[in-house]
């Protein structure tokens, strides 16, 4: 086995390498080359958790993709027919994209490119970023082979952003705001070569024909980051954000607001199971007037299921603070309770809203002490019982459990006496001495 393939096994978790053996059997039965690309190899070779599986095939990547997703039960999330690419939803929240290697030529920036098929070394060669150019062949005849035409291990070990040829920012302006949120998430410097491109791209006004929604998707992708301020500052001193709306700038982008609000995420999300992209949204968007945050959050494209999960966000936080401050609460299993159905976007905003000490302790209780806790209760343990899976004996069997451990007081620990030494006989201790 090779060494990459291994490291990229090591990687990735299970739903993951499911994703990456289910794309190679379509490929070895199709008949066509694929490699694992993009952030996914970024990610791998410089040890950080992959988010997104990105896929490149020399054909067909429409109809492998939803090979894919329907193979191991997923969604097309989108599809771009122009670049032939497409974008899944996988069982256990993995994310993957598959598309069709290609070259694209601009006859403005930003303009609509003509595409054209090509080699994963020509695909490579006309992204963005060395660091992004980098594939992993998972073909049979070549497998763990990588593919680094533009030297983007170097840049990796050397920490540096460096584009993959000097029209990389004429052919996509998005590439500008990307740039700051891989030099603010990475924390990678920017080659002098690059600073005198991005300075020549801002001159010649590259960023007039940017979309909204190209900097609303990097704003989107740096919302869980610790940067994320310093990214939008960035981007302000840029004068990017008031394309979302014009009172998204200086005072408007919120700044004291949303630096609280990442010191209270990051004592919450390690112990979360992840989200908070909601809560995020409406820290940003907390001092424009109705018309400016209408502005952005058409900018950032919501789901259906998210606009609806935003508009009922300020009332259900309500509602949640109002139950974490209820003297009913005696109890860990009822702080458990209270909490264990709720998101972590509504927990965030109760946190960022809520002067309450006791509503603070009893959510960083229930994250600390009492979650750990309460999955120690395996479905095992409670399909012991004779409740079913799926049911609701099982979960409310389930919830008693995990009260019952919650509630149990732990035993005091008493520490054995040390023994007493036992001195010895008289006689035969004077008749060692002797002899």
């Amino acid at each position: 086995m090779s060494d990459y393939i291994f490291m990229l096994e090591s990687h990735l978790d299970a739903g993951q390498n499911q994703a990456v053996a289910a794309i190679r059997r379509i490929a070895t039965d199709a008949d066509m080359n694929v490699w694992l690309t993009g952030g996914a190899m970024r990610d791998m070779l410089r040890g950080a958790p992959s988010r997104d599986l990105d896929f490149t095939v020399e054909r067909g990547a429409l109809a492998a993709g939803r090979a894919l997703a329907e193979s191991l039960g997923g969604r097309v999330r989108s599809e771009d027919p122009l670049k032939r690419w497409i974008e899944l939803d996988l069982p256990g929240g993995t994310s993957a994209s598959v598309a069709n290697a290609r070259t694209e030529r601009y006859s403005k920036p930003g303009g609509k490119p003509q595409i054209a098929p090509a080699t994963i070394r020509e695909d490579l060669a006309r992204r963005d970023f060395t660091i992004n150019a980098i594939a992993l062949s998972l073909n049979r005849g070549a497998r763990g082979l990588l593919v680094d035409p533009t030297n983007g291990q170097a840049d990796l070990a050397a920490r540096e952003l460096r584009t993959t040829n000097s029209y990389a920012f004429f052919d996509d302006p998005s590439r500008i705001p990307r740039l700051v949120r891989f030099q603010h998430a990475l924390g990678f410097e920017v080659a002098d070569r690059v600073k005198s491109q991005l300075e020549n791209a801002i001159s010649e006004r590259y960023l007039n024909g940017l979309a909204p929604a190209a900097l609303a998707r990097e704003i989107r992708a740096l919302a869980g980051e610790p940067c994320v301020l310093a990214a939008l500052e960035a981007y302000d001193g840029l004068g990017l954000t008031k394309t979302l709306a014009p009172g998204l700038t200086g005072a408007g982008l919120n700044a004291a607001g949303l630096a609280r609000f990442d010191r209270l995420r990051q004592s919450v999300i390690p112990f979360a199971s992840g989200g908070g992209w909601l809560a995020f949204l409406a820290v940003l968007t907390e001092n424009l007037s109705a018309a400016d945050k209408t502005e952005v959050l058409r900018a950032f494209e919501p789901t259906g299921e998210e606009t609806l999960a935003f508009g009922k966000l300020a009332a259900q936080s309500k509602k949640l603070e109002a139950a974490l401050r209820s003297a009913k609460i005696r109890r860990p299993s009822d702080v458990w309770q209270t909490l264990c159905d709720a998101s972590t976007d509504e927990v965030l905003m109760v946190l960022y809203s809520s002067a309450a000490r006791v509503v603070q302790d009893r959510i960083r209780a229930f994250y600390e002490k009492y979650l750990p806790q309460a999955r120690e209760v395996t479905e095992d343990q409670v399909e012991a019982t004779g409740a079913k899976p799926g049911t609701a004996r099982f979960r409310k069997a389930h919830h008693t459990m995990i009260a019952a451990r919650l509630n149990s007081r732990p035993r005091k620990v008493v520490p054995e006496p040390e023994p007493v030494p036992v001195p010895e006989p008289v006689a035969m201790a004077r008749g060692r001495r002797q002899g």
